[in-house]
């Protein structure tokens, strides 16, 4: 399985909203909690955060397919959406 890289900043609301959500998810689908997540905080690891295409943080990827970038002023309900989307694509395959 491949794991899911989320790129972030330390001090980003929106990356907040990201970990807690995800939080919340796995405990709501205890499934989730398979998925490999490889944390990348962009401004420590600059080189790295330049090969992937995003704008906005967070942005996650499954390889290099961006399955997900948050957009200003996307709502906490939204990330939380989109990331559950992101948690079942980046499921194993049974």
């Amino acid at each position: 399985m491949r794991p899911l890289t989320i790129f972030y900043l330390e001090n980003c609301p929106y990356c907040r909203n990201a970990r807690r959500a995800l939080q919340e998810l796995t405990a709501e689908v205890p499934a989730f909690a398979a998925v490999k997540i490889d944390w990348v905080e962009e401004s420590r690891q600059p080189a790295l955060a330049e090969e992937y295409d995003y704008y906005y943080v967070p942005s996650a990827f499954l390889g290099r397919e961006k399955l997900y970038e948050a957009v200003p002023g996307e709502s906490y309900m939204v990330c939380k959406t989109r990331l559950a989307f992101v948690l079942s694509k980046a499921l194993p395959e049974s």
